[in-house]
């Protein structure tokens, strides 16, 4: 039994379609059958029911299926380890980031690839529930992302930094000196939100029902980035987490939104007893020794 097998069998029964296994494993559908036929073979038990619609997975199968991720997954935990011990770090990192926690990781991010320039880094921007589903099949090495409400129990959560829900607007609207506003004071204001499935509209939507407020919602987007820019170039307002603005201080205010229990916990999400890349640590403690970090915690204190 070959590993390769074992990758082949694992793609195969997550797809149940060979063809499209093959495709994705970039080799001919024959050399896949085959390579399953060995398999099957030194097993002495079918693991598929094929019939000219359909693929299946035998009760066998079945069985096989976490056993054989489980022993990839330790393959694929010797191979970083054994790299981490010849070298400092090197190979690939991928860190999944909230949009909303995009704009702290600048520094570090320089930092890291001045100080570790053999590794690979790759940034991937989602909704926090497409990252934890990555890291729970370990396609991301951890998360960044506030702390949500349920908890996990495969999943850590470490504190990193306290943050809140905000009003963002322009530097220059009328109310841009309050320290604080609540949703009576922006009745009168046309709101821009953040759409549904993003983190700062998860945690508004958890707080309140934000359709019983008497607010006028023109608009609500999914893209950050356009979402600022509408708000930095109108006298439209948003609701996001403080930290979102970190790159548009200069023209755009945070209000902290008068509500009950609107703190935010900046995290780094990691699986239980996975195995952790020292590339990993490594930005990790680059990230608690930025600035853009250390200026939220000296903040709060």
């Amino acid at each position: 039994m070959e590993l390769r097998q074992l990758y082949y069998f694992v793609k195969v029964a997550e797809t149940l379609n060979f063809s499209e296994a093959a495709r994705s494993l970039f080799v001919t559908q024959s050399t896949l059958s085959q390579q399953i036929k060995q398999l099957e073979e030194e097993f002495g038990t079918a693991l598929f029911v094929r019939d000219s619609h359909s693929v299946s997975l035998t009760e066998n199968g079945e069985r096989l299926l976490p056993l054989a991720k489980r022993t990839l997954q330790d393959a694929r935990d010797c191979q970083n380890q054994i790299r981490d011990l010849q070298e400092m770090v090197s190979g690939e990192l991928i860190v999944g980031v909230t949009y909303s926690f995009c704009p702290i990781l600048t520094e570090t991010v320089r930092n890291f690839i001045d100080s570790y320039p053999g590794v690979k880094l790759r940034i991937l921007s989602r909704s926090s529930e497409e990252l934890i589903s990555l890291l729970r099949k370990r396609e991301v090495d951890f998360v960044l992302a506030f702390k949500p409400d349920e908890s996990y129990d495969d999943i850590e959560s470490h504190t990193l930094f306290n943050d809140r829900l905000s009003v963002i607007l322009r530097g220059d609207h009328p109310l841009a000196g309050r320290s604080k506003l609540s949703f009576k004071e922006l009745e009168r204001q046309k709101i821009a939100l953040p759409a549904k499935g993003l983190q700062a509209r998860n945690a508004l939507d958890r707080r309140v029902d934000i359709h019983k407020q008497n607010l006028d919602i023109c608009i609500e987007l999914d893209e950050i980035n356009i979402l600022l820019d509408i708000v930095q170039n109108s006298h439209l307002l948003t609701i996001l987490s403080e930290a979102t603005i970190h790159h548009h201080k200069e023209k755009l205010r945070a209000i902290p939104l008068d509500i009950p229990q609107n703190q935010m916990e900046g995290c780094i999400h990691v699986l239980r007893k996975a195995y952790r890349k020292r590339s990993a640590e490594a930005f990790v403690k680059l990230l608690r020794e930025s600035n853009e970090i250390n200026e939220r915690i000296q903040r709060w204190l």
